[in-house]
């Protein structure tokens, strides 16, 4: 993962202990590369203790960073003490990121003149003006922290994820391979909303791919070399080489598409047309994917796909997409997410086995082979999904566990237990909210980072269901 990097800017008022935002700048830089990002700051002396005051040197600052733009990922504003709010909304107005507000808090045994900050309350003076100019900030608990504090490196953590997810949602391509399956309602949505939000959808005809797979040759550049990876992460061995080798072929295909139209995510038609005409599931493909970074949903739902990628860049890792699909025993705050083998091999238990799809093969044996089938692993979870609505992207993000509960052998595909308090209540919002029975899920608690995203900086309304 590519390195986030801060743009630091620090706040100033004439009358206040104004020495103290040389020690800022001092503690600001390593508190950030201690944390693992990186940062860029304004020369010291281009203003007083190279910090703005003034609305001459707020767009002094501005124009710094204009020149800098694309370099940086997001701005921390500092108030090492009470700052004045005209330099800082004229140096930020136009800034294009995320900006975390960060106030310094004040010591006892230091609250004379020379060292009182009362930055407690100049924060509030910041935040009101940048409210009146429509200047999306951040702000973290604590109101007031120094950065050199553990607290502080987790707001940094948050930030730079913040940061991240923002950046990559603004603008992105994803694929829609094949059209809705016409039974499933369920997943529809609209292509225009979504281009509203950044988010640009390239369609494909299945077509196009079954007709590019049956005139694919076993040897064809990249074949070996996809269905070396597919063994790699998980068993393959009892796949018929036929099958195995048509698997390739639909991922050499799909991997065209994300090259040739520069494909962040997508979402693919899976089935029945792949298992009719070319006797394969695209599940294991799938999972590969995302283990890769490209978010793929299967189904066509498109909308998974937009909350699997803002979970990704958020964690870092790998994510899916499962049916909220059974009950587990009497235990009304645990449930079964299941689906049937597409799941990344870095959220199982182990690598899973490839096999017949059960469904297609109690009815035309051997034409669902790929079906990557296991367990899905313990860990904090989060789950989000959206929908598209009168021109605006909903949208729902909640946590839980995924726990070690065991699932019986004989229940077929990849599937895990989660458990999420409150689960009955939160259903029932869902069902009323129009959501769909699939859920986004990522790894790790990241419910405040995508609120915080989807919000503040990306204009998604949010749907609360805790």
């Amino acid at each position: 993962m590519k390195k986030t990097v801060f743009a630091l800017c620090f706040g100033n008022r004439g009358f206040m202990p104004g020495e103290l935002i040389l020690d800022a700048r001092r503690e600001m830089v390593q508190a950030v590369r201690d944390a693992g990002y990186d940062c860029i700051l304004m020369d010291e002396g281009l203003t007083r203790f190279g910090a703005v005051e003034t609305r001459d040197e707020g767009l002094l600052y501005a124009e710094w960073l204009k020149k800098h733009e694309g370099q940086y990922d997001g701005v921390i504003f500092s108030m090492p003490i009470f700052v004045d709010e005209n330099g800082a909304a004229n140096a930020l107005q136009d800034a294009g990121v995320p900006i975390l507000m960060q106030a310094y808090p004040d010591e006892i045994g230091k609250m004379n003149f020379k060292y009182r900050r009362d930055a407690y309350c100049g924060k509030f003076s910041v935040t009101d003006v940048f409210c009146q100019y429509k200047i999306p900030f951040t702000v973290f608990k604590p109101h007031v922290v120094h950065p050199m504090a553990e607290a502080f490196a987790q707001n940094l953590h948050d930030f730079a994820a913040v940061c991240r997810v923002v950046k990559g949602m603004k603008r992105f391509n994803l694929g829609c391979i094949g059209a809705r399956t016409t039974a499933f309602k369920t997943v529809r949505f609209d292509e225009i909303a979504l281009q509203k939000y950044g988010i640009n959808v390239e369609s494909f005809d299945l077509s196009e791919l079954i007709m590019k797979v049956k005139a694919m040759a076993d040897d064809a550049p990249g074949v070996k070399e996809k269905l070396s990876r597919l063994s790699e992460i998980t068993d393959f061995s009892g796949v018929p080489a036929e099958n195995a080798h048509t698997i390739a072929k639909v991922g050499v295909v799909i991997d065209e598409y994300i090259r040739d139209y520069h494909l962040d995510a997508l979402a693919l038609r899976c089935w029945n047309e792949m298992e009719t005409y070319l006797r394969v599931c695209p599940c294991a493909l799938l999972g590969e994917l995302n283990d890769r970074g490209i978010a793929a949903s299967c189904e066509i739902d498109v909308c998974s796909a937009v909350t699997m990628r803002a979970m990704q860049l958020a964690s870092g890792e790998a994510t899916t997409v499962l049916d909220w699909n059974n009950n587990y025993g009497d235990d009304e705050d645990k449930v079964v997410l299941f689906h049937c083998g597409p799941v990344p091999q870095s959220l199982m238990t182990g690598p899973g086995t490839v096999t017949e799809h059960k469904m297609f093969n109690k009815v035309d044996p051997g034409s669902g082979w790929g079906t990557n089938e296991g367990r899905i692993a313990a860990f904090p979870m989060t789950y989000s999904n959206c929908k598209t609505e009168d021109g605006k992207i909903t949208v729902y993000v909640s946590e839980g566990e995924m726990t070690d509960d065991p699932i019986e052998d004989g229940y077929f595909g990849c599937a895990g237990v989660a458990k999420i308090g409150g689960l009955q209540d939160k259903l029932i919002r869902l069902a009323r909210g129009g959501f769909k029975h699939h859920t986004s899920v990522g790894k790790g608690h990241l419910k405040a980072v995508l609120e915080e995203a989807f919000t503040t900086y990306l204009g998604y309304d949010l749907v609360r269901i805790d």
